[in-house]
């Protein structure tokens, strides 16, 4: 199965031999073989990995945080659309516990704000809050 991933930053995976997906859908987990029914549904904020076979005939397993937006599944290709793309290699823990600690402490201001509500200003914290949490998540499979 050829599995395409792209992010709004241009980072990018590209593979022809992914063996399965597994992803979180808005509804629930799903997981992608070979010849899947066509699908096009949205990603939550969260984590996925695919197993692919690599150029030894060995089975590796690649795990990334993602941000929202869409995967499509057709002919044996599943194309994955994404505002965030984390690799786990190239996760920062401290910086996603700093990045959740400042969206909670943001979040709190807006609600607890005698002024009016800025729900803009909310739900950016809340979507930082959400990216934090998906790369925390992430980090927990290296444990």
């Amino acid at each position: 199965m050829k599995l395409k991933m792209l992010s709004f930053s241009w980072k990018s995976f590209i593979s022809d031999d992914v063996v399965s997906i597994t992803l979180m859908t808005t509804i629930w987990e799903i997981t992608i073989l070979d010849n899947h029914s066509p699908l096009l549904t949205s990603i939550k904020p969260s984590t996925l990995y695919f197993l692919y076979i690599d150029s030894s005939w060995v089975e590796k397993r690649d795990d990334y945080a993602v941000w929202k937006w869409f995967v499509e599944v057709s002919d044996n290709e599943v194309k994955i659309m994404v505002d965030m793309l984390v690799d786990i290699d190239d996760l920062d823990v401290w910086v996603a516990e700093r990045a959740r600690n400042k969206a909670i402490e943001l979040m709190e201001k807006y609600r607890d704000s005698t002024d009016k509500l800025d729900m803009e200003k909310y739900i950016e914290a809340e979507d930082m809050l959400l990216k934090s949490i998906a790369q925390l998540k992430l980090s927990d499979t290296l444990k």
